[in-house]
């Protein structure tokens, strides 16, 4: 049994098949487009089941579900843009003066007992030093990669 349940007012159908046939848009929201005409439930729509949409645009059935949601929820616009990230812009860690901070730090005389700086080591004296929060090693390799540098 279906939860949410599409049902497209003559207007919403006209603009459904507007963007369709038009194909000046981006790809994803013309499949959206055409998934949302397919599952229309109202009079006289076509009210196709998830899976016979999903097998006719190569979709998962998954994907129709979330978008039918979306549609009931959030309404049509909703629906067919591409789904924003929950958090937000994924924010760089490490800024302008970060990347700088940890190329002279990576270039400068290791600590004491040490031969050389580790990636976990650099990783722990931009926290300590208060020059981020937190950051992952992972993070700080790439960085010193793309500045082709290397620990030690």
């Amino acid at each position: 049994m279906k939860k949410y349940i599409v049902e497209l007012t003559p207007e919403e159908v006209r603009q459904l098949q507007e963007l369709v046939t038009q194909g000046k848009t981006a790809a994803r929201r013309i499949l959206h487009a055409h998934i949302l005409l397919q599952a229309n439930a109202a009079e006289g729509g076509p009210a196709w089941k998830d899976e016979a949409i999903a097998e006719a645009f190569g979709v998962s059935v998954r994907s129709v579900e979330r978008i039918r949601q979306r549609c009931v929820e959030n309404g049509l616009d909703d629906a067919l843009e591409r789904r924003k990230s929950a958090t937000g812009i994924c924010r760089r860690k490490l800024d302008g003066k970060g990347e700088a901070y940890l190329c002279k730090l990576a270039c400068s005389k290791p600590p004491q007992g040490r031969e050389r700086w580790t990636i976990r080591l650099l990783r722990d004296q931009l926290v300590e030093l208060r020059i981020v929060d937190d950051i992952g090693r992972e993070t700080v390799r790439t960085t010193l990669k793309k500045m082709k540098l290397s620990p030690g």
